[in-house]
């Protein structure tokens, strides 16, 4: 089996505040990163432990957040800002079998969510995929699923997971804190939180070997549509020829093919 993974900071156990742990500037930046890299290491071993022979893993935190140099010695990094051409990242994950989800955190608006965003907590309010909400779970899911992988295992706080759950019933999923807030959680210890990923891994593995789960697909055409929280993000937004402007903060995109729309 090969396996592509996207990580992101807000939903690793311990990491609580933007202001303090996920911006790059952030005090506690360095530690959230450490936190971070050893729950996908804790991963990874569950991913050998079952036999995966190919584990690439993709940077997807906004400036960039896993220590090169403290990962795991069966996985190989994506990372880079800009990321490549979607033509080339598109080829590259086709070649994989399976997607999972570390460190993931709720769609913005959720109110439990422990740093519930949604792409930009600086910039978006909210998205939505022909007028449903979605959030970064579902974006990577259809982006996936429609490169013909499924998505089957999903780590982060307990709002994440139960977002997951409702959208890909069956996911296997490893809660490791609980938010009680968007800037306040409980969270497992470090060695649970490892511990508990590591073994829900493997669980998921078990089972897609036993009852696959299929890739995610929605049906189109697809309209995007994206609220901005200021303006001048969304007059950005709207220079792109595609782009319909609904009004001062939203805009939309509209196709055939999720592939063009899904990371607008």
């Amino acid at each position: 089996m090969k396996v592509f993974v996207c990580t992101d900071l807000e939903g690793v156990a311990g990491v609580v505040s933007f202001a303090a742990q996920t911006y790059a500037d952030a005090k506690y930046y360095e530690s959230a990163r450490r936190l971070q890299t050893a729950e996908i290491n804790a991963a990874v071993e569950g991913m050998v432990e079952m036999g995966v022979d190919d584990i690439l893993i993709w940077d997807a935190h906004g400036p960039g957040a896993v220590l090169f140099e403290e990962l795991h010695p069966a996985a190989k990094l994506l990372h880079g800002r800009p990321g490549p051409p979607r033509e080339v990242r598109d080829a590259l994950i086709k070649d994989y079998d399976v997607s999972m989800m570390l460190g993931q955190h709720a769609m913005a608006g959720t109110a439990t969510g422990n740093l519930n965003h949604t792409q930009s907590s600086r910039q978006i309010d909210y998205i939505k995929l022909n007028g449903q909400p979605i959030g970064e779970i579902a974006q990577f899911a259809l982006y996936c699923g429609a490169l013909g992988l499924p998505m089957i295992f999903l780590s982060g706080d307990e709002a994440a997971c139960e977002e997951a759950r409702q959208l890909i019933p069956g996911l296997t999923t490893a809660a490791v804190k609980r938010g009680l807030g968007r800037n306040s959680a409980i969270s497992l210890s470090a060695a649970q939180a490892r511990r508990r990923i590591r073994e829900a891994v493997k669980r998921a593995i078990e089972k897609q070997q036993a009852e696959p789960l299929p890739p995610l697909s929605w049906p189109g055409p697809y309209v995007l549509e994206k609220r901005f929280f200021h303006t001048d993000t969304a007059d950005a937004a709207a220079s792109a020829l595609d782009a319909e402007r609904v009004d001062a903060q939203t805009v939309r995109y509209r196709s055939d093919d999720i592939l063009k729309v899904i990371y607008r």
